[in-house]
This record gives structure tokens, sequence and C-alpha cells, in this order.
């Protein structure tokens, strides 16, 4: 029973820093963030990538509700976007916790 409550501890987590990362990244770009790489630089496709990357899981729910309310699409695609989110969040969640704990052994 602790494991699953680990795992759904860990999804929350990264899903609830996808959010962060994708709210700051629209505060900052005044433009909601996209899977879109641009081509401008070389940074500026790195930073790309890493905001689609850790961002993701929030991006894509952003859009499979958008969707599924918006576009009429079936409820089978927001359940399956919703599963991979799920996941996406959980390994995200995960490296972030694993982050957080050895942050905290080196400074402690």
């Amino acid at each position: 029973m602790i494991q699953i409550l680990l795992l759904a501890y860990a999804a929350a987590a990264g899903f609830v820093a996808a959010g962060f990362l994708a709210s700051l990244y629209q505060l900052l770009t005044n433009e909601p963030a996209r899977f879109m790489v641009g081509s401008e630089s070389v940074w500026a496709g790195l930073v790309a990538i890493a905001i689609c990357v850790f961002a993701g899981p929030f991006i894509l729910m952003r859009q499979a509700v958008r969707g599924r309310f918006l576009e009429r699409r079936p409820i089978g695609w927001l359940a399956a976007s919703t599963a991979i989110a799920t996941g996406w969040s959980l390994c995200s969640g995960i490296l972030m916790i694993q982050f957080a704990i050895v942050l905290h052994g080196s400074i402690g």
C-alpha cells in the first residue's frame, strides 16, 4: 500500500512541477508552452527541448482537455492522454524527488 502512495505522490509532484514550469514560461514569454522547438539559436533550441521534457505532462493535458471540450474529440482520446501524462509525470516526479534527496544530503 505504501508503494502505491509513493507512486501517487511522485506523479503528483511531477505534474505540479510541470504546471509550475509551464506557468513560469508563460509568465516570462506571454505565450503558452507548446511542443515546438524554435531554431533561432542552439541555446534557444536546448531551452525549448528542456521545457518540452519537463513541462510536457501539463502541455499534453491542456491540449487533451481543450481537444475534448472544444473539438469534441472522443473520451478515449482524453483517457489515453491522461494515462500518458500520468506516466510522464511519474518519471519526472521520481527524478525530481531523487534530486531533492541528493541536494538535501549534500547540504545536511
